[in-house]
């Protein structure tokens, strides 16, 4: 009967009508959903024996494009890669100051310089000297603050990592979650299969944000994960990254010496074949931005630090005068190390407590000590200062204590003691720093070379920093750098603790990672000292700790009759800086009392051929307030390279460079963000829904099932008519 096919295809009609306009409800309800793609099902002619029997409604499928995805997820990778460096980039430069503002440590620096021109115009004036005593300590506390601050970014950003880590991982497992639920829809035939890739696009959108990804499809409707640097996030199961954020972070530890853990997958560390995403950004900025930031705050401690203790150990104070004096820096074994003058002598003056001469000598044309161990050159002194021929103090005392640092006291608080650096062993001399050479392996090539006597020991330094000289860094060196030397060289490590502690052998051909390799793998060595290549502007630095904090000593094994390599001058391996912002303080005896700042030192009055002094001698102060206005060799930190130039100058340069930073992260992260939202926008343009699209074919729908529902109308008429008729 030809009423009864009709009636079958008008209700097949009005069927396949609701469910498309079920579809287009769910489209237009879902027009501002995250991640929500138009969904479409095709209309097919349904076909049963041969006959048609209506249409009905094919799968329900998504309007996507993979190839602007893909690119979406390697834009979004990038874009989370610079917000997270904008980020801290911005955070640094709110507490480290514009170049413009009064807090920067440039205008610290400045007002630093300005109170030691004020006490250089009257060293007798109490107020000057306690107002250089205050801005001094200003200063110090500033620097420790901004490296306080700097290491709690970077701790701030290894707790990022952390969480960016978990939130990975969460995203891994949902993603695996919709993987078998794909499959299983699929297979099943389960309506909503496209709603579950919806839902697995978008964590894959936000998966790329956190790490650079990639992902291919396999035939049962599953993706595999991998970072672009080829390591497998998720195939039949998640394979879930690890990281321990560092309790504390601070300026000497760092990824490089392992110090702070890696990002582990399956036990591998993958923390540098990461190449993009959030998790990157925060890696370099803990790793390379802010360790470089604190690198050139360390230089700038340093060599304030260094410049302003060498001319205030060319002075003395008075009426102040000390009787005892105890040095700053640790040797590693004085009763085996020799110490020579090598030019110039150094002249000891005992005074009494009205400033007259008491006694004086000189170590190499007096004593006449020119080369020996530093035992026997405390002995010597202390010989000359208890001897009825020389000083007279029986209870003078002159020696090195257990931590290695050199003391000498007159014994008798009204004999005081003055130090003094001289051309020549003649009296009245011109008064300049003493050159002094230390022997540490017992060939005869020096060392290390000092200037100034009461500068090699810190007797009498004006700033100090905790811990000795425990590390030593390289300058900055590119990973394949020849180390400019024609044989092998054997280089030998001596720390305080066990004298010798091993030796190593350089080739020609070895590069800075095969010296770290050879170093970590030596079972000896590796006890006591550790190397790593720390990250450094463009380059790297050879890193060469002590485990145990103790003083080290690296020299190059020369033979007799031999000049050496000078791998060491090569490397410009010597006592890193690293640390001295952090600890920079005023030497406790100057807090205490302030009279102890060296304003001035003795001068030989060459009529009564002694040295006398002068409560207005104001020569070091001088010397002190020019050390703000000479030029000074910074090595290279960061982003900054090698310069020569003042402390204000660097100290402005280290402002601005993190302003400038700062200012081109932001534009960079802008215009990326900006490229990443322009082709999310494309995406919706082909897959989004159109909310006029969808109204218009509402109508249609509409108007369609009205039209099967009137066909289906008719023909159930037309057969009740002719069923009343039989």
């Amino acid at each position: 009967m030809a009423l009864m096919p009709g009636l079958t295809t008008s209700l097949s009609g009005m069927k396949t009508a609701q469910a498309q306009l079920e579809i287009v409800s769910r489209n237009i309800a879902n027009v501002d959903t995250v991640g929500y793609t138009r969904k479409i099902a095709q209309q097919l002619n349904y076909v049963k024996a041969g006959s048609s029997m209506g249409v009905t409604l094919g799968d329900v499928t998504r309007q996507v494009n993979e190839g602007l995805l893909k690119s979406y997820l390697a834009s979004n990778s990038t874009t989370g890669n610079l917000s997270a460096t904008s980020e801290y980039l911005g955070k640094a430069e709110v507490f480290l100051g514009t170049p413009q503002g009064d807090n920067s440590i440039a205008a610290n620096i400045a007002s630093l310089q300005t109170a030691f021109d004020s006490f250089a115009s009257d060293v007798t004036s109490a107020s000057n000297r306690y107002g250089l005593l205050n801005q001094a300590q200003s200063v110090t506390a500033r620097l420790n603050s901004l490296s306080a601050s700097l290491q709690q970014l970077r701790g701030d950003a290894d707790l990022a990592i952390s969480e960016s880590v978990d939130e990975i991982n969460n995203l891994l497992e949902n993603i695996d979650r919709l993987n078998e639920e794909i499959v299983k829809y699929d297979v099943l035939n389960y309506d909503g299969k496209a709603d579950l890739l919806d839902e697995r696009d978008q964590a894959l959108r936000d998966l790329s944000e956190k790490i650079d990804i990639t992902y291919f499809k396999r035939e049962s409707g599953a993706i595999v994960i991998q970072t672009t640097g080829g390591i497998t996030l998720l195939d039949s199961e998640p394979h879930k990254l690890s990281h321990s954020a560092t309790t504390q972070a601070s300026s000497t530890i760092n990824y490089a010496s392992g110090e702070i853990s890696g990002i582990y997958v399956d036990g591998k560390d993958i923390t540098t074949t990461i190449k993009d995403g959030e998790l990157k950004g925060l890696i370099d900025v803990r790793d390379t931005t802010l360790s470089s930031l604190q690198s050139q705050l360390d230089e700038l401690a340093g060599t304030l630090k260094d410049s302003i203790n060498q001319i205030h150990n060319q002075g003395t104070a008075y009426p102040s005068t000390p009787s005892e004096m105890s040095g700053t820096q640790t040797f590693i074994d004085p009763d085996t190390q020799r110490i020579s003058v090598a030019e110039g002598d150094v002249r000891f003056v005992i005074f009494d407590s009205e400033g007259n001469q008491v006694a004086t000598t000189n170590l190499k044309g007096g004593i006449g000590f020119e080369s020996g161990t530093l035992t026997d050159m405390a002995s010597e002194i202390q010989a000359w200062m208890r001897s009825a021929d020389g000083a007279n103090l029986p209870q003078a005392e002159v020696y090195f204590d257990a931590e290695g640092k050199l003391n000498i006291n007159t014994g008798d608080s009204n004999y005081t003691i003055s130090i003094i650096d001289e051309a020549s062993s003649t009296p009245g001399s011109a008064q300049q720093d003493a050159v002094l050479q230390l022997y540490t392996n017992g060939d005869d090539v020096a060392d290390r070379t000092f200037e100034g006597f009461s500068s090699m020991f810190g007797l009498n330094d004006f700033f100090v920093s905790d811990g000795n000289e425990s590390i030593y860094d390289s300058k900055v060196m590119s990973l394949n750098s020849k180390l400019g030397i024609n044989e092998n060289t054997v280089l030998s490590f001596y720390d305080s603790r066990s004298g010798l502690v091993g030796t190593l052998t350089v080739t020609p051909n070895d590069s800075l990672q095969d010296i770290v390799n050879n170093i970590n793998n030596d079972p000896d060595l590796s006890k006591s000292i550790r190397a790593s290549l720390v990250p450094n502007g463009s380059g790297y630095m050879l890193r060469i700790e002590n485990r145990n904090g103790d003083q080290m000593e690296i020299c190059e094994n020369i033979a007799p009759g031999e000049t050496g390599s000078n791998i060491l001058t090569n490397l410009g391996l010597a006592p890193s800086n690293v640390n001295v912002a952090s600890s920079i303080k005023v030497r406790e005896e100057l807090e205490v009392s302030p009279e102890l700042i060296a304003g001035g030192s003795p001068s030989f009055n060459t009529s009564t051929g002694k040295y006398t002094q002068s409560s207005a001698a104001n020569d070091i102060a001088l010397k002190m307030g020019e050390v703000f206005s000479a030029t000074h060799v910074f090595k290279q930190s960061g982003t900054l390279g090698e310069s020569q130039t003042t402390l204000a100058n660097y100290a402005s340069s280290f402002v601005g460079n993190i302003a400038s930073q700062a200012s081109t992260a932001e534009s960079d992260y802008a215009y990326q963000a900006e490229l990443t939202n322009s082709i999310s926008t494309k995406e919706a343009e082909i897959s989004g829904v159109d909310i006029d699209e969808e109204l218009g074919q509402l109508i249609i729908f509409q108007q369609t099932y009205a039209a099967n529902a009137q066909a289906f109308t008719a023909s159930k008429e037309i057969l009740d008519m002719l069923l009343n008729i039989v």
